[in-house]
């Protein structure tokens, strides 16, 4: 892999991630182009003790443009994009409509491909390879910052999801606080170790492998499985067998098996609704150890992907339950989602 940084016109990083070596990126960003202005803060909730970014510039992101004016195409002659390069492998930079900002923490864009009628799940195994190794080096930099308490590496896909760029890109954000998920799954793990010595996440695989009902597919060195009481109708969560805290430390097996055994998953999440069916919206996210607390030797990283669509032309709504309890109703049983992503195994 060769990484290539430079600044974009308003003095944001980009940095370009090439499987070749010989790859020279010198193009120059020549828009005429504003400094960034943000107004990013985040505000404690005293009620609930979690914390929300409050970012009212976002209002004016670019919304569902035309395919060719993505601003995540390579630039071409006569259209320039945020990406100076007339073609890339894999590019990350700067937000221009970040969440957080500043002291407030960071937000970058992924780029996969420099293909805008891909998706992740039509990647060679080369390319999702590379991908892994971005995310990973993003995660190294970004746990550098002093403002970063936790990096999450996550892509949204679909429109029903709420994406409004339709180019194969994903999503950074450095947290500049522990996020509420990962301080419950610490808590849980802190009081499953005092209770029984041993550990949450090493525990609940090997559950989940004993059991094998909600098993999707097991590698050498990960295996997928639908959890026991999955919040989606169809969730499937990713894990390596070695434990490790976050991206940084998988080992090179580990490194290597991922792209067969994530674009497999990605392949058969566009087939659980039969053929004709649109492309399945899904979120994947990256669950990795924040840095400097109590616990984070006991945390497993691990990948959560999981799709809002319940059956064919339906989605799960957030509703009463869910959005005012945080209490989630699942109309479909984890074993038969399990039995129906094995079902639809590639050939």
């Amino acid at each position: 892999m060769k990484k290539t940084v430079t600044t974009l016109a308003d003095g944001r990083e980009l940095i370009y991630y090439d499987s070749r070596d010989d790859v020279v990126r010198d193009a120059v960003d020549r828009r005429p182009l504003d400094p960034v202005s943000t107004s990013s803060e985040v505000r404690r909730d005293p009620l609930l003790g979690d914390s929300v970014a409050i970012a009212s510039h976002r209002q004016g992101r670019i919304y569902h443009p035309p395919a060719d004016e993505c601003p995540l195409c390579p630039s071409q002659e006569g259209r320039q994009s945020e990406i100076p390069e007339p073609d890339y492998d894999v590019a990350v930079f700067e937000n221009r409509f970040p969440s957080l900002a500043g002291d407030s923490g960071r937000c970058e864009v992924v780029c996969f491909t420099s293909d805008h009628d891909a998706s992740f799940a039509d990647l060679t195994e080369e390319q999702a390879g590379l991908v892994l190794e971005a995310w990973t080096d993003r995660t190294a930099e970004l746990a550098e910052l002093p403002q970063v308490a936790q990096v999450f590496c996550f892509e949204n896909r679909g429109a029903e999801i709420g994406v409004t760029l339709g180019h194969p890109h994903g999503q950074i954000y450095g947290y500049p606080f522990v996020t509420p998920r990962t301080e419950l799954m610490l808590r849980s793990a802190a009081a499953h170790r005092a209770e029984t010595g041993g550990n949450l996440f090493d525990d609940l695989v090997a559950r989940e492998e004993a059991d094998g009902s909600r098993i999707v597919l097991a590698g050498e060195h990960w295996v997928a499985f639908v959890p026991y009481a999955a919040h989606w109708p169809y969730e499937v969560h990713l894990y390596p067998r070695h434990r490790v805290a976050d991206l940084r430390q998988l080992d090179e097996a580990a490194r290597t098996e991922f792209p067969q055994v994530y674009l497999e998953l990605l392949r058969r999440f566009d087939r659980i609704f039969g053929p004709g069916e649109p492309p399945t919206p899904y979120i994947s996210a990256w669950h990795q150890a924040p840095f400097g607390v109590e616990g984070r030797e006991d945390f497993a990283l691990h990948l959560e992907l999981f799709t809002i669509r319940r059956t064919s032309g339906k989605l799960k709504f957030l509703a009463g339950s869910e959005s005012g309890m945080s209490v989630f109703i699942n109309d479909v049983p984890p074993e038969t989602a399990a039995q129906r992503l094995r079902e639809v195994a590639s050939e």
